[in-house]
């Protein structure tokens, strides 16, 4: 199931509400986030300033400050004399990225015994939601709920900080994803490493589940920079 194009702007105007009661840039830099986070907006999309701003019904400093925010973000990129854009990652953006997400999902796990009981549950259910999306071939929305486990799993070192950095990071991740030609073969293997990863989680077996993680990290991290050395 792939989600209409105009779809991502649809879902700012149904916020248009929350939008109104807080009325920051900040809330605004969210939901173009989330719409990144979640596949909807692509590579080299165009955000059309007059029509997002009417949809979400926000003034157009506003928005452009929650443009800035996200191309700190390194999201969003600003091209002179032509506008704003969501950004194509390098090799080199990958790489990074990955190097970081070993050091905080890593840490995740090792702080797996001292974890709440709703933490550790939120596991569960990101591989449930991966595998439901799967059963039902929507494999744009395998891809989100492979985010949200793995957010779910930084998230086990109990701090908002470094939720922040890893809410970042996997949605400047999400748009490499787009390099893959076919979501189905790159995301269809790791829903039974998500799974194992949880039983090894729930089982005590932290080492194990370390170890499962970098070798899924550098798996991960070789197919989509192969994406990229690939000669049209």
């Amino acid at each position: 199931m792939t989600a209409a194009p105009e779809a991502w702007l649809s879902r700012i105007a149904a916020a248009r509400d929350d939008l109104d009661r807080s009325s920051t840039a900040a809330r605004m830099a969210d939901l173009l986030r989330d719409q990144i986070t979640a596949g909807l907006l692509k590579p080299g999309a165009r955000l059309p300033e007059e029509e997002l701003g009417k949809a979400a019904g926000v003034s157009r400093n506003t928005l452009r400050e929650a443009f800035r925010m996200l191309v700190k973000e390194r999201l969003l990129v600003h091209e002179f004399n032509r506008g704003v854009f969501v950004r194509t990652l390098t090799p080199e953006d990958v790489t990074d990225i990955y190097r970081a997400r070993r050091i905080l999902e890593c840490e995740g796990l090792r702080n797996a015994p001292a974890a709440t009981p709703e933490a550790l549950a939120r596991l569960d259910a990101a591989v449930t939601a991966g595998e439901q999306a799967a059963a039902a071939g929507d494999w744009p929305e395998v891809g989100t709920a492979d985010i949200q486990f793995h957010k779910a799993i930084a998230a086990l070192c109990g701090s908002s900080r470094v939720d922040e950095m890893v809410r970042h990071l996997l949605a400047e991740l999400r748009l490499a994803f787009h390099q893959m030609t076919s979501p189905r073969e790159f995301h269809a293997p790791y829903l039974e490493r998500n799974r194992t990863l949880v039983t090894l989680v729930q089982g005590g077996e932290l080492e194990a589940a370390e170890h499962e993680l970098n070798d899924y990290l550098s798996t991960a991290q070789a197919q989509l920079l192969q994406t990229y050395h690939r000669v049209p």
